[in-house]
């Protein structure tokens, strides 16, 4: 296949984005895989803040960064997205440039615990101000599963209601495909 599956997209838009030195956010840990991405993306200068809610989470993702050996690089948040903000210090606020969360649950986890509009959508707001100019945020959303469809309908709703004189939206999925394949949402700062 040569068109870009939804994760090989996510990620050349996050190579494209992110370079040595910089700083990022994953706002969904999970298992750790974007984490470990963006920790190689960003290099020894730069920094990776991530944040997930389930401390399986936590111990899955740190075990791959100390087998890569690129926890220094990192900031892992045992707490909601929607705190970000908290979390990121004034100095990296404005200077981010790319961010990535993968919606829906914890693979191999509770399927039971998933992300939530109001709590992704906060999150975004607060992040959106700390993005620097040209800064992308991707989002992931598998909608497949019980909530799925109600979260991915507020998120539709909010990024086609962001104003294009503040940011670029861009919307990449198969159309074609069965079973509520998931797609992608990218948001450029201008």
């Amino acid at each position: 296949m040569k068109l870009d599956r939804v994760l090989d997209f996510a990620k050349l838009l996050l190579e494209r984005a992110v370079q040595q030195g910089d700083i990022t956010v994953d706002g969904t840990m999970g298992n750790g895989h974007d984490t470990v991405f963006l920790a190689q993306l960003v290099g020894e200068t730069g920094h990776v803040y991530s944040f997930d809610i389930q401390e399986q989470a936590i111990h899955t993702t740190a075990n791959k960064l100390e087998t890569e050996h690129l926890q220094k690089r990192c900031t892992l948040v045992h707490d909601g997205h929607e705190q970000l903000d908290t979390y990121i210090t004034g100095e990296h606020a404005g200077k981010i440039t790319g961010a990535i969360y993968n919606l829906g649950y914890l693979p191999g986890g509770d399927k039971s615990i998933i992300t939530q509009a109001d709590t992704t959508i906060a999150s975004l707001e607060k992040l959106f101000d700390m993005m620097a100019p040209e800064g992308i945020i991707v989002l992931v959303i598998y909608h497949g599963h019980p909530g799925g469809e109600a979260e991915r309908d507020a998120l539709m709703h909010y990024v086609q209601n962001l104003s294009q004189q503040k940011a670029h939206v861009l919307k990449y999925d198969f159309i074609n495909q069965v079973h509520s394949p998931p797609f992608l949402i990218a948001i450029e700062k201008r």
